[in-house]
């Protein structure tokens, strides 16, 4: 029972002292009342005292502030008033007893105990608890709902007002460990539904706001807390009274409707309307719907000790008649509840998300309300805890949080299907696909949670959007899904050996699996289309905010641009080096059957001299070896080889047996023909790649805009950084960022970084905004194929 005190719970009771003096010689504040022992007890008497054997099982209580003890007298059999506890007034410091007023009179009214020391109590916390003990259970219930008020829990534009789960337990005014229900009121605005909660929970006093003047006096959600049923009471907006955002208000509604344990649906009409049936069961079709499954995604997020129910409130139907009989009244043999169903059903309206649906009616002859049939029945379902079952009160808050943040934003009126108070379209995404139209099935703000877009159907090819993917035909034939896309170059490829072999054989397909499983120009003709060989073919929706449907070769030109540059600065500062990479792979690519690849030759064939990186490699015509220059300056025809009648470079030794034949077969005369051909053609090419930097020198900006890719803003557009606003100048150049397609000037777009969905495989300029994205982040499209940074 002992335990250290709490500086919180220091100067509670300052009046008090320890009243045993067993180890503080009574000098201690009190902190411990213990019955059997008679006395106020310090935390160090307490302790040492019920070490003791015949005092250990002693019942003590921690003393709150402002505690008053019970007479000691009065707790004996011998009182005046055997049975019945009274408060203490005094304490005699002789006798070591606390006196009520009558025993004081009685035991120290004369002799020697008048003169003895006596200790006053805190009259006035003295009088409120006799009075509190002179009252019976209304009346107690009445003055613990003095001090309610209500606030403001959600606006009408769906905004949550309160900041967070400590200011809503402060504003609700209970503990933060107190399990409690919630119970909230639905019905038509002039029903009465504040009226009826004032009356049903706070005796009559007016918690929630009235008024007689014919506009709606509640405006959003409105929360109060009722100590005596230990609730949460929610006062909802009604219906049929707003005006504006009329569908985002009757959305609040259900989510009101959501983390209710019950739910009252005042109704002030002679005859139930279909009104209430139709709204009771497109509220239990969209609470199945839609918020199952995030009440449960909601209990695994927020690690909640208590499960939020996935089966809705109880419902009671609180009908109030003037001059019509009550539900059933005319069937005594037939319950109301029966009756309600049979109602349901002929309406097709199924209110299966209710655990269940009670009538409780009353007819008012003469005002005032007979709400106490009202107050039972809800009194009997709060005691059921089978369903739903009380739950602290920051659960309550997450609940309405999440569902707040899933479903929220506004709803346009021209697109809502009105035959249904809750429509599919309060609740799901509001995207429409660009191409064909079709809306996404997913529940709002899916894409906070990385879930992408979906359509229930299939989509149309639109040639503005291209929005037709390709997927290996190989990893789909194996089980596996994997998207390819054409590209200019492998992601193994260096951007200048990338442009050389775009150049040269067109664009690939790379699968990640299975490598390039394609080039465009892979043979000089018979070329076979990639869908009817290596990819199948999809046509995806194009949703706002995405661009995976966007093919990479789109940046050919802007890549070519960028590859001449790039080979211009490594011609002029790294000497030949990259001319000589690209010249010794396109030899290799064309070269004749019989000649020696250029990466096999590592030295002259003739005089042995190794060859350097800037060294020139010179194949003889005639045997198809490598040489260095002086071993193979000198020319002769070799029509053996397929070379015609025109000199053509050979080395020192074919030269010298000029005069013999070589054994050339038939055969491979024939395979060496279009080999021949593709080598004198690439001769051309070859000599046009050292002339490269003379070829940079034309304006680059002649040719920018043709060779700027689909998703790029035209420079003409751009008029200052999309980052820090400056303006752009001569002094002051644009860069496009690679993965959005903005303009920013050097000082926002230096980093650099690979964009593998735009076909940048290699690092390229970025802004700072991509760079932060995670690699494989794709980028968003707003409109088109521009996309925004």
């Amino acid at each position: 029972m002992s335990a250290q005190t709490s500086p919180a719970e220091k100067g509670l009771n300052p009046g008090l002292l320890c009243q045993e003096s067993y180890t503080c010689s009574g000098t201690d504040e009190a902190v411990f009342e213990c019955d059997e022992c008679c006395s106020l007890q310090c935390l160090r008497c307490e302790e040492e005292l019920h070490r003791q054997e015949r005092l250990r099982n002693h019942e003590r209580i921690r003393l709150k502030a402002g505690h008053v003890p019970y007479c000691d007298p009065c707790k004996g059999p011998s009182g005046h008033s055997p049975g019945v506890k009274q408060r203490a007034v005094v304490r005699c410091q002789t006798c070591k007893i606390n006196l009520c007023l009558e025993c004081q009179k009685r035991t120290h009214s004369g002799g020697n105990k008048r003169r003895h020391p006596i200790t006053v109590y805190h009259v006035t916390k003295v009088q409120e608890l006799l009075e509190e003990e002179g009252m019976d259970e209304e009346t107690k219930r009445k003055k613990m709902t003095e001090k309610v008020v209500s606030f403001l829990l959600v606006d009408e534009n769906e905004e949550i007002q309160v900041t967070n789960e400590e200011d809503f337990i402060r504003k609700l005014d209970c503990k933060p460990d107190q399990h409690l229900k919630v119970v909230s009121i639905f019905g038509n605005t002039g029903d009465g539904k504040s009226h009826t909660l004032n009356h049903t929970f706070f005796y009559g006093r007016e918690v929630f706001k009235t008024s007689p003047a014919q506009e709606s006096c509640t405006v959003g959600v409105w929360a109060a807390y009722d100590p005596v049923h230990k609730v949460a009471v929610i006062d909802t907006e009604g219906l049929l009274g707003a005006t504006v955002n009329l569908s985002q208000r009757t959305r609040l509604l259900l989510k009101v409707l959501a983390i209710s344990d019950l739910v009252i649906y005042r109704t002030h009409a002679d005859r139930l309307h279909n009104d209430l049936f139709k709204f009771l069961g497109d509220a239990s079709e969209a609470y199945l719907k839609h918020f199952t499954k995030e009440l449960k995604a909601t209990t695994a997020r927020c690690g909640l000790d208590v499960p939020l129910s996935t089966l809705g409130p109880a419902v009671i139907i609180f009908h109030e008649t003037v001059h019509t009989q009550l539900l059933g009244s005319d069937h005594p043999s037939e319950v109301p509840e029966k009756l309600i169903q049979d109602r349901f059903r002929k309406l097709g309206r199924f209110p299966e998300a209710f655990s269940s649906i009670h009538y409780k009616g009353t007819r008012t002859y003469n005002p005032p309300t007979d709400f106490s049939g009202l107050r039972r029945a809800l009194e009997q379902q709060l005691e059921n805890n089978t369903t739903r079952s009380p739950r602290h009160p920051g659960v309550i808050f997450k609940a309405l949080k999440a569902l707040s943040d899933r479903f929220s934003g506004e709803i346009p009126d021209d697109q809502m299907a009105h035959s249904s108070f809750f429509p599919d379209e309060y609740f799901t995404c509001s995207s429409l696909c660009l191409s064909c139209g079709a809306g996404c099935k997913n529940s709002m703000n899916h894409g906070k949670e990385g879930v992408p877009h979906e359509a229930k159907s299939r989509c149309r090819y639109s040639h503005q959007y291209d929005n037709r993917v390709f997927t290996c035909k190989a990893c789909y034939e194996r089980g596996n899904e994997v998207s390819v896309v054409p590209k200019t170059a492998a992601s193994t490829d260096s951007p200048w050996m990338g442009l050389a072999k775009y150049a040269w054989s067109g664009y690939v397909i790379e699968c990640p699996n299975c490598g390039v499983v394609y080039r465009s120009r892979q043979y000089w003709f018979g070329n076979q289309d990639p869908v009817d060989t290596v990819v199948r073919t999809e046509i995806v929706h194009v949703w706002p905010g995405t661009d995976g449907f966007l093919k990479d070769n789109n940046n050919a030109a802007q890549r070519l641009l960028d590859g001449m540059n790039f080979m211009a600065q490594s011609v002029s500062e790294l000497s030949l080096g990259p001319t000589k990479a690209v010249t010794s792979w396109l030899t290799d690519q064309i070269a004749p059957a019989y000649w020696r690849p250029n990466s096999q030759i590592l030295s002259c064939n003739k005089c042995a001299t190794s060859f350097k990186d800037n060294d020139t490699k010179h194949h003889c015509r005639a045997c198809g070896e490598g040489f260095c220059d002086s071993c193979s300056s000198k020319t002769r025809p070799v029509p053996e080889r397929g070379w015609g009648p025109a000199p053509v470079r050979v080395c020192d030794n074919c030269y010298e047996a000029r005069n013999s034949q070589l054994d050339v077969t038939e055969a491979q005369g024939d395979d060496e023909g279009g080999t021949l051909i593709a080598r004198k053609v690439g001769e051309a090419v070859q000599n046009t790649l050292g002339a490269v930097v003379t070829a940079i020198d034309i304006p680059l900006g002649l040719v920018k805009d043709a060779a700027r890719p689909a998703y790029w803003v035209p420079d003409h557009e751009i008029l200052h950084c999309h980052s820090c606003r400056k303006e752009f100048s001569v002094k002051l150049s644009k860069h496009h960022c690679r993965a959005c397609g903005q303009g920013f000037c050097d000082e926002c777009s230096h980093d650099r970084r690979a964009v593998p969905s735009r076909g940048w495989d290699h690092p390229v300029r970025v802004c700072f905004n991509c760079n932060k994205k995670p690699a494989g982040t794709s980028i968003s499209v707003v409109t088109g194929k521009r996309p925004l940074c």
